[in-house]
């Protein structure tokens, strides 16, 4: 990290990243997360995935990452100009000239050199990654509700058998229509270019160069290539510097946790893990979830002492406000028993499908869950990071000053209609009942 001790975020950003370009990120050069499954990629969780060519792969694994639209866009971004697919980072600072977008935060993680070198190279010109994300496939046993059958085969049942969500009409609409086939080319076992690839860049010299390697899915767990990995780590022992990170739902019993801690017992191992609601009211928004089991399952991985971290993942909807403070009040529970360090966690805004975000709460709503967040705020500054504090300042003036998703969401009257529609048909297709889960919102949700 290139952090100086005691440097703020801002003073970061202005020293490392301002005097490079106005838009320079490094994730654009470093950076990847690539859907093995259907042979998608992008620089982060921010701009929408495009193709990598099986031709450019079978020629040069390292194409799967140094496609022709990144390095076009690392063009644009040596020359301060603002690619369209990373606007999520541009409307955070459109906020305001101190306002910290997750492009520093991708940033941050590399040293000033790699920095440097990332900003001189000739925009053609092949780059080694040094963080990277990558999914197997999207085998999962959960259908969370803003999620979709790209991500989750349980979500593809869904459509499979109760046909498609009917009535949607926004930007959003497809993400429930079909099962999305094109994200699942390839079978377990099956040729796969892709796949390929992967291992062998892996083997060649990715091991060597990557500083960090983040398994995501679908649910990792559930992959068969990720138990592979894992067993390349055990063979071959000290070979490779990379860290390990896993993205995983915890749905599981004990002896697939001790598999997992015993698997990568040869690999630094941080887990990251999704939730951003409590109780029932997460259990409605991660279909299938329990919340219980996923509570004594980080405490499970905390008591364990065998992780370099543990994360959780917030995916910021409307419906996860409700309980979101409550929720990082169990965060902060668990940091003061096992550590500040031990557990952390990211508020990660969902802009897609837009009639999910939370900007299509009332404003009156907003604030109100706006002000409870900042009563947390005031009361755990102490305990948190800086990053947590900051990503939380974010997110309390995101639902106070933006009013739309993003460039290209549909106007509210349409995200409304969608909202109520899905819903609607969530809780014939799944069993459940908003209202009932959610009275804080009973009446804006009767009315639409």
């Amino acid at each position: 990290m290139s952090k100086k001790h005691n440097e703020t975020d801002l003073e970061y950003k202005r020293r490392v990243i301002d005097i490079k370009s106005d838009s320079f990120c490094a994730a654009k050069w470093y950076n990847a997360t690539i859907w093995l499954g259907s042979g998608m990629t992008t620089s982060c969780h921010h701009p929408l995935p495009h193709k990598i060519t099986t031709v450019e792969v079978e020629r040069n694994p390292k194409a799967l990452h140094n496609t022709e639209q990144k390095k076009k866009e690392r063009a644009m971004m040596q020359a301060g100009e603002r690619p369209k697919g990373c606007e999520y980072c541009w409307k955070i600072e459109d906020m305001g000239k101190d306002a910290i977008s997750d492009r520093v935060y991708k940033t941050v993680i590399y040293e000033d050199k790699e920095l440097d070198d990332a900003y001189n190279t000739k925009w053609t010109q092949d780059v080694e990654l040094r963080t990277l994300e990558i999914a197997f496939d999207r085998t999962c046993q959960l259908a969370c509700s803003y999620c979709n059958p790209a991500f989750s085969s349980s979500w593809v049942r869904d459509i499979k058998f109760k046909g498609s969500y009917t009535n949607l009409v926004s930007d959003g609409r497809n993400h429930f229509t079909h099962t999305h086939d094109s994200s699942q080319l390839y079978t377990y076992g099956q040729h796969n270019p892709y796949i390929e690839a992967f291992f062998k860049w892996w083997e060649s010299d990715l091991h060597k160069t990557l500083q960090e390697l983040r398994i995501t899915g679908g649910e990792p767990l559930m992959s068969g290539y990720t138990w592979q990995l894992l067993e390349w780590f055990q063979k071959n022992r000290g070979q490779s510097q990379t860290r390990l990170a896993i993205n995983s739902n915890l749905s599981f019993d004990k002896e697939k946790i001790d598999r997992l801690i015993e698997g990568a017992k040869e690999v630094e191992l941080d887990l990251y893990t999704s939730n951003e609601a409590c109780s029932t009211k997460a259990e409605y928004i991660r279909d299938g979830l329990d919340y219980q089991v996923w509570q004594d399952n980080v405490e499970y991985l905390l008591d364990s002492r065998r992780l370099r971290g543990l994360h959780v993942m917030c995916t910021i909807n409307a419906l996860c406000l409700t309980t979101l403070d409550k929720f990082l009040k169990q965060i902060m529970k668990w940091k003061a028993e096992y550590g500040k360090d031990s557990i952390n966690f990211t508020l990660n805004i969902l802009r897609f499908p837009s009639f999910q975000s939370p900007l299509v709460l009332p404003k009156d709503i907003r604030l109100g869950y706006a002000n409870r967040l900042k009563l947390f705020q005031v009361g755990y500054k102490e305990s948190m990071h800086e990053f947590e504090n900051n990503q939380l300042t974010r997110l309390i003036e995101y639902l106070d000053v933006v009013e739309i998703p993003h460039s290209e969401a549909f106007e509210m009257p349409q995200l409304l209609n969608d909202f109520k529609q899905f819903y609607t048909q969530y809780d014939e297709r799944r069993g459940k009942d908003f209202v009932k889960t959610f009275p804080d919102l009973k009446d804006w949700y009767n009315g639409l």
